[in-house]
């Protein structure tokens, strides 16, 4: 799962949404440097990561995309599943996308002092952007991809697996909605055990 997957399965906390954030710019064990509602965040984001790497909606779209991307395929897949969220959003959030996205931006603000400086450079970056809501866009998608690939340790043109996304849309889209619908119901589960 990537950003958007990961605020929205944090449930309405903005300690929690931080959390969920944080997993992806924070690691190694978790020492109480934080908050515990953060904490409790960054444990659900590793929980999901988990959940959906096993998930065989997920291992399914990792197979439809072949073999010569078995390697990269789960980080596209990771960017393509946030389109396919911010392309559904009302079948999974009450609040309009831009509106989810602004709240988060101005929660994360406030918590500042918890926020290390990569993860704050992405905020200000995706707030000024618009990052989440143009997930929509299959443009945005395409350049994710290209910065992404041009960060990996040995750079990659990720972005030419965009046509087999595009391709395969419809099965795609299945996929996440099988596997979103389990998350969903798992990180609800995970946040009431941790008392959210």
């Amino acid at each position: 799962m990537n950003y958007l997957a990961h605020l929205v399965l944090s449930g309405p906390d903005p300690d929690w949404q931080l959390g969920g954030l944080l997993g992806d710019f924070v690691k190694g064990p978790l020492k109480g440097e934080r908050p515990p509602a953060i904490e409790d965040g960054m444990r659900l984001h590793r929980r999901i990561d988990l959940l959906s790497d096993q998930h065989p909606a997920y291992k399914s779209a990792l197979a439809r995309l072949g073999p010569q991307w078995r390697r990269l395929g789960g980080i596209a897949l990771d960017i393509w599943f946030d389109h396919a969220l911010a392309s559904q959003w009302s079948n999974w959030h009450p609040q309009p996308l831009e509106t989810f996205a602004a709240d988060c931006w101005s929660n994360f603000r406030q918590r500042q002092q918890w926020i290390p400086e990569n993860a704050q450079a992405f905020i200000q970056r995706a707030e000024q952007f618009k990052l989440l809501p143009g997930y929509r866009e299959v443009e945005i998608i395409q350049r994710t991809l290209e910065r992404v690939g041009m960060r990996l340790r040995r750079p990659q043109p990720l972005a030419d697996i965009l046509p087999l996304l595009q391709e395969d849309s419809d099965a795609l889209a299945q996929d996440f909605y099988s596997l979103f619908t389990e998350l969903s119901q798992q990180a609800a589960l995970f946040r009431q055990q941790y008392g959210q």
